[in-house]
């Protein structure tokens, strides 16, 4: 097996070589995201991943939820379209087949907690007409219960340190090491903490954020950012790396203001301000 290659530093050097996808004129042009999750014991995360996804640029966010939250999700995000899932064993309806088959990025695991559902979600969104799929939270937890081939080839995988022990079925030893490792055996984008691994090789490493990160929710903003910035254009590897810079760059941001204790939502609230911190 070849040796990982040395990470490359993320620096907002490197955000403006890259650039973002031009915005466009309208929402239409800045792309379409699904947020899929939501429990009655986590309503917010739904909420929180898909504010990310709007406040790094995205044009429209779809959130689909259980039933039973559906409706607090409607007023605490009026500005996603909401569909209630379907029960359990019962296929989607059409109308939300056609809004999956639309979206360029689709988000899977923030607030789910049952793992026979969240397998169901993932398999619901296989196949080659759902765009960029970015697996979160619980979904990570059951990921390897999924067939790769039967998921889009675009995959990125944001996960913790227990979700990626996970996937290794070990602790992580270094995560420039264990990280590119697993996302060539997975054929994913791979981010946890401070790195990003593509299945080529590649590999970054972020020095942005600090301690107020740990805070509940956190992750969800995460996910969100990369998902948003998927439908945006970006490739998985990029809109993963420029997620992860822009979330630990809105904590140092909050940090530089508020000191330890800042919320979530105040993260998300952060993001666009962080995205003009790179330059672009």
């Amino acid at each position: 097996m070849s040796s990982p290659r040395e990470p490359q530093k993320v620096t907002p050097t490197l955000l403006r070589e890259w650039g973002l996808p031009d915005p466009g004129e309208s929402k239409k042009s800045r792309g379409e995201a699904m947020i899929i999750g939501g429990s009655r014991l986590s309503a917010g995360a739904v909420v929180l991943a898909g504010e990310a996804a709007l406040r790094v640029g995205a044009g429209r966010v779809g959130v689909t939820c259980d039933g039973a939250i559906a409706d607090v999700v409607r007023i605490a995000f009026p500005e996603a379209g909401v569909y209630e899932s379907p029960e359990p064993g019962q296929p989607a309806d059409a109308v939300w087949n056609d809004a999956v088959k639309s979206s360029d990025a689709v988000l899977v695991g923030p607030g789910l907690d049952d793992p026979a559902t969240t397998r169901e979600w993932l398999e619901r969104v296989s196949g080659p007409d759902t765009g960029c799929l970015v697996v979160d939270a619980f979904a990570v937890g059951v990921f390897r219960d999924v067939r790769r081939s039967d998921l889009p080839e675009s995959l990125v995988i944001n996960a913790n340190l227990d979700e990626a022990a996970i996937l290794l079925g070990r602790a992580v030893d270094d995560l420039f090491t264990d990280l590119p490792r697993l996302a060539r055996e997975l054929h994913a984008v791979i981010h946890c903490y401070s790195a990003v691994a593509s299945p080529s090789g590649e590999v970054w490493m972020l020095d942005e954020g600090g301690p107020g990160l740990g805070t509940a929710g956190s992750g969800d903003v995460l996910a969100g950012a990369i998902t948003g910035l998927a439908a945006r254009g970006l490739s998985p590897e990029r809109a993963a790396v420029w997620g992860a810079w822009c979330h630990g760059r809105a904590g140092d941001r909050l940090t530089e203001r508020m000191g330890l204790g800042f919320l979530a939502r105040e993260l998300a609230g952060e993001l666009p301000a962080a995205v003009l911190d790179a330059g672009s």
